[in-house]
Formats: structure tokens, sequence, C-alpha cells
């Protein structure tokens, strides 16, 4: 039978039962999976810089090229600047190890990254399905959460893209700086630039990475025209800031964003960031003159110290000429397609009920009252039961702050005229209880692993889930529209009717409308309020 005559039975077999839909998606789904690759050395093409090799993947599907520097290493003098061109090496570049993570504290959840990680990081993996040929496939582009503060690209393996290649997409992973060395703004660092800026070092590492797809991912096999960004908490907050920033205008098509979106708390003004900077130097000791030699003298580890509220974005007037949120509020952002969503429960808020009240009313303001009767917080109540789906109340106003901004960014994105598709993940890693932060990694990437981060007694549902949601997101990645053949309707977005698809915790996918429907009205009218002076 052939694959047109499959999808010809889909509506029939899907009417008939239920059960049959996976087995039947997957059917459609497995017969695009490429030829594998001739037998051969592993392949060696030329880059910006000179040669690398990289190495042919075991399953004979492509090849991965991996720890390719797309900046001269940001170290000495070079330590907050803007990414430098690379510098050229003399023969053939091994391509077989990741480059380090960036510099990072050790929070717990990242000790491995944490102890790997190095100032010198500004490298990226490509995965390729093809190997080095002229063909054109569509490009998805990587950026890891951490908060912005910690985390790790190529390094984890969690981000591996044997299975993602295998839809027919390039893949590539990048590193970008963190913390203080990637946010840090000092009215000597704006002095010191030929752009009268500092801060948002990061951004512009992920700009100079974007560029350098631009320039040589058609030799992946690539089509430096057809990119997709994509990135997943602090990632998915970057995405949202890149769409934000004339600097990255052109150099993707598409964009995704998973857990993550921006709030006005993020981002600080150039005067705000240089004041801030001038604190974090005092705390290191720093002298009144000469300021940047003595900093730029100092080890990373000890600059952790001084980290601590250095906000991820700086207006500029360079990278950001205006507040990444206030662009997305005004309709302003890239006019490219997204798809964006976040988990049914992210992570609970912290602290005690009386402190999740204290936050709501610094949040809502005037709406305050209205909001501590909807999560079952006023004063003369006892606290709600837990929600099957979204948790007890610490559960659901933890996971809303991620999901309601998200939720209003579609609406924003929408209304200013561009293709939006929103989602929400359900399904718990098993055997945990619960759905979490960053649970919906494995599958999109499709490394169900017993061990890792993210690791579980996956079974036979979660494999048909992460090969769905895999087509989903590869078909947007290729044509700025995640559906396509064989696959359950996912209905665009807009604000009136708000439908957005559910991969539910029983791992089935089913479309739904007007997510948390009156608590997000709530953040809604919140951050659809004119802008307090700045």
């Amino acid at each position: 039978m052939t694959r047109s005559h499959l999808i010809a039975l889909f509506p029939r077999i899907l009417s008939r039962s239920g059960s049959l839909l996976v087995p039947c998606l997957l059917l459609c789904l497995g017969l695009a999976r490429l030829p594998a690759m001739p037998e051969g050395l592993d392949p060696v093409i030329s880059v910006t810089g000179g040669l690398i090799r990289g190495r042919l993947l075991p399953d004979g599907h492509g090849s991965v090229f991996k720890g390719i520097p797309f900046a001269q290493p940001p170290v000495g003098v070079l330590r907050w600047r803007e990414p430098m061109p690379v510098v050229a090496w003399a023969g053939t570049r091994d391509a077989e190890a990741s480059g380090p993570p960036a510099v990072q504290a050790t929070l717990g959840w990242n000790d491995k990254a944490a102890s790997a990680s190095r100032e010198d990081c500004l490298y990226l993996d490509v995965w390729t399905p093809t190997g080095p040929t002229p063909g054109r496939n569509p490009v998805m582009v990587w950026i890891h959460g951490g908060a912005n503060v910690a985390g790790a690209g190529g390094f984890d393996p969690l981000y591996d893209g044997t299975s993602l290649i295998g839809h027919g997409v390039v893949l590539v992973v990048i590193e970008y700086r963190l913390g203080i060395l990637g946010f840090f703004a000092h009215p000597d660092l704006t002095r010191e630039s030929p752009h009268h800026a500092s801060g948002n070092y990061g951004i512009l590492d992920q700009i100079a990475a974007l560029q350098w797809v631009r320039d040589n991912i058609a030799g992946f096999g690539g089509d430096p025209g057809n990119v997709t960004i994509f990135g997943q908490s602090a990632g998915s907050i970057d995405v949202l800031a890149l769409m934000a920033s004339p600097l990255s205008r052109g150099l993707f098509q598409r964009a995704i964003g998973e857990s993550g979106a921006l709030a006005e708390s993020m981002t600080q003004t150039q005067g705000e960031g240089e004041e801030a900077g001038v604190r974090a130097a005092g705390k290191l000791g720093s002298p009144a003159h000469g300021a940047l030699a003595f900093l730029r003298s100092l080890a990373p580890g000890k600059l952790l110290r001084a980290a601590e509220g250095i906000r991820p974005f700086t207006t500029d007037g360079w990278v950001f000429p205006a507040s990444p949120t206030r662009v997305w509020s005004a309709g302003k952002g890239h006019p490219v397609p997204l798809v964006i969503g976040s988990n049914a429960v992210e992570f609970p808020a912290g602290g005690s009920l009386d402190d999740i009240r204290h936050a709501m009313r610094d949040m809502f303001g005037d709406l305050a009252p209205k909001a501590l009767v909807l999560y079952g917080l006023a004063a003369d109540e006892r606290p709600a039961a837990a929600d099957p789906i979204y948790g007890d109340a610490a559960d659901q106003w933890g996971s809303d702050l991620f999901r309601c901004p998200a939720v209003i960014h579609g609406e924003w994105h929408s209304a200013a005229g561009n293709p939006v598709w929103e989602y929400e993940f359900d399904r718990a890693i098993p055997p945990r209880p619960r759905v979490g932060h960053s649970s919906d990694l494995p599958y999109v990437f499709g490394n169900l692993w017993a061990t890792g981060s993210q690791g579980g007694d996956f079974q036979r549902a979660d494999r048909d889930l992460s090969t769905i949601m895999q087509a989903y997101w590869t078909n947007f990645a290729k044509t700025g529209d995640p559906n396509g053949p064989g696959l359950p309707a996912w209905p665009g977005f807009d604000g009136r009717e708000r439908k957005y698809l559910r991969f539910t915790a029983a791992a089935a996918v089913t479309p739904d409308q007007n997510q948390r429907g009156p608590f997000c009205d709530l953040f809604r009218e919140v951050m659809n309020r004119p802008p307090a002076a700045h």
C-alpha cells in the first residue's frame, strides 16, 4: 500500500476507532525516513575559518560536526565585546567533540555543565541528514535554556540530533555566553563600544551564530533561506527577544518558543544596566579608574560572585532600541510564523501561601482580590482542591507565570497578522507523577532514554507521541505550518477563539480552546495596560 493510499484511508480509520490513530500516524510518518548515506570516509567540508572533519552517524542516515567555532574565543580583551570573526586555522580541524558550555555557577541541576564550563565557549554543532551535499533542507537552530545563567547546548546529550534529523531537517545546536559574562553592562564598556552600547553579549552571540548559519549551512545541505529558531525556557525567551531585535532581521524565517515568554522585568535601560554593573564591580573590588582592565584580569569564577541582579536584556539602542516586551505588545516583532506553548505544570511557586498571595498582589494590583478568589487563596477561604491537570494553587500560580504570558504573546503576534499556533504539553515522564518544566524536551528531540536529566521508563505511547511532536515541529520548519498528512489538525490561533493543541497526559493529541481562560484573562488585562514611564 502506498503512502497516498494510507493518507486517503486516515479519516475513515479515525472515525471507526480512535485506538487506531497512532499506528496509522506512525506508519504514514515513518515512510518519510531518509535513505542511508553511502559508506565512506568521514566528511570534510570548508566553513568560515577553514576545513573541518565531521563524523558519519552510526545509523548511516547522516553526519554530525561538533565544536565548530563561530567566533573568536571571548577571552582577555575580548571579554565583554561583541563576538569577533573567527581566525582561520591551518589544515583540517577535527569536529568530533562539542565545545564546552559557557561559564556558570553550580546550581544543583547543572553540575556536569558547570564543571565542564569555560569562557572559551562560542561553538556550535551541526547535525545533517544528508552530509555535505548541495541539498536544501530546512534548518532548525536550538537555543538551550537555563535562565540565561546556566545550561548547555551540544554538551547536553538530550540535544543529540540523530532522531530529529530523520525528519529531513538540519539541526544546529549553539552555545552562548551566560550570566555576568553574557549580560554585563558598565559605563566603561559603553564608552569603549563603537556602538556606544554594553550588555546583551549573549544575544549578540546568538545573532553571530545565525550569521554563521546564513554563510555556511548550505555546505551541510541546509537552506539558509529557511531557518527556524527554537528554544526552551530561557531559550524560548531569547527566541522572542531575537524577534524584537533589528540585528536579527532576515536571519530566520520561523520561530518556536517552549515554556518561556518575555516580561518587562527582564529588561533594563542602558543607564540601569550600567548602574548595576558599577555595583557588581564594586563587590569585586574594582578600582575607580581602570575598571575594565581589572575586571578582565579576574578569573571567570570570581566574576560569578557578583552576578546577582544582572538582567538579560538592555535597551542599548543597538541590539534593543526598545524593550522587547513593548515591541511585542505593539505588534512589531519580526513577522514570522510562530509556535508557542508551555507545559501544564512548569514549576510550583516557592514559599508559603501567604508568599503567593503577596506575589499576586504585586502582579495584579487592583485585580488582586479577583485573582485570590480565582486561585482559591482569599483570606476567608480554604485553598481549593488540586486540579487534576494543573495541580494545586502553588502549581497553578507558578506555571501560569509561564503559560499566560506565552498565550498573550501569541495574541499580540496574531493580532499583527502573523500565523500563530499554540500548544500545551501535559504528559508526565513515566513514572513521574506529573509533568514539569523540561518534560517536553525528550519528546521534541526523540531522545526517550532511561537515564539523564529527563530520563524515564518510557513506553510505546511515549515513543508514538514523540514521533507526532517531531512531525509537527519539523513540518513547521519546512513550510511555516505544523500541519501535514497523517496528523490531527492543529488549528491556527487567534485572539477571539484562542484555539490550541493539547498533548494530553494520556499521550493523545486533541484540540482545545481558551487555555486557562479566566486565569489568563487577569494576566491579559495587566499585560495589555499602557506601560508605566520607564
